[in-house]
């Protein structure tokens, strides 16, 4: 069987163990989605967020993209975040990295990658606002560790910083920003940062009338 053929097949049969399981499944599916969670992670085929964290389809709001980036300028990240916020109104927001992130390890590399640059260039800004604790590491499996662990911590930053998020913040206390990164050699998510709307955040990226 073709490799097209066989998803259109598992799609079948998925869809069919669904029903036999909750005869009402897709009822409740097409009425309305109500996720209490946004979640942001990368875009790498090993990652994928309702599988790893166990969840049912409607249950989380799924971005994705190289290295799980929060590019103010993106706008389709910012549509995203605008929808899952305001409209949504989803109670947290995840920002998901992984160990042996590809987007990651190009990163650090001097190797031209043609327009995906442009992209990559955050991930180097961040390593060297992380430089120091990240050139002390002489192991580079390690240092490529850590730099995914400050990434996620980064991007959780950015979005702090983010009218959308600030916004939501002073009107209904909601959402709190998650940073965890999932380990594929063990399947196991950690966490590490966590914001809200008591958090401190830089003075220079508050806005006042939101």
């Amino acid at each position: 069987m073709k490799n097209i053929e066989r998803l259109i097949s598992q799609n079948k049969s998925w869809a069919q163990a669904q029903i036999d399981r909750d005869p009402a499944f897709f009822e409740r599916l097409e009425a309305a989605q109500k996720p209490k969670f946004l979640w942001i992670g990368c875009s790498d085929s090993r990652v994928p967020a309702t599988e790893i964290t166990g969840a049912l389809p409607g249950e989380i709001f799924v971005h994705r993209n190289i290295a799980n980036l929060v590019v103010h300028t993106d706008l389709n990240l910012v549509s995203v975040l605008e929808y899952a916020v305001h409209h949504l109104k989803v109670k947290h927001v995840i920002v998901c990295g992984h160990y042996g992130c590809g987007g990651v390890e190009a990163a650090v590399s001097q190797k031209s990658f043609g327009i995906l640059n442009k992209w990559l260039r955050n991930i180097k800004d961040v390593y060297r606002a992380h430089g120091e604790e990240l050139s002390s590491l002489a192991d580079p499996r390690t240092r490529l560790r850590r730099l995914v662990e400050v990434n996620v911590e980064e991007q959780v930053l950015n979005l702090a910083k983010m009218e959308s998020i600030q916004k939501a913040w002073k009107r209904r206390n909601a959402p709190l920003l998650h940073g965890w990164v999932y380990d594929l050699h063990d399947g196991i998510i950690h966490r590490l940062i966590q914001l809200g709307p008591d958090s401190n955040i830089d003075p220079l990226y508050l806005y006042d009338e939101l």
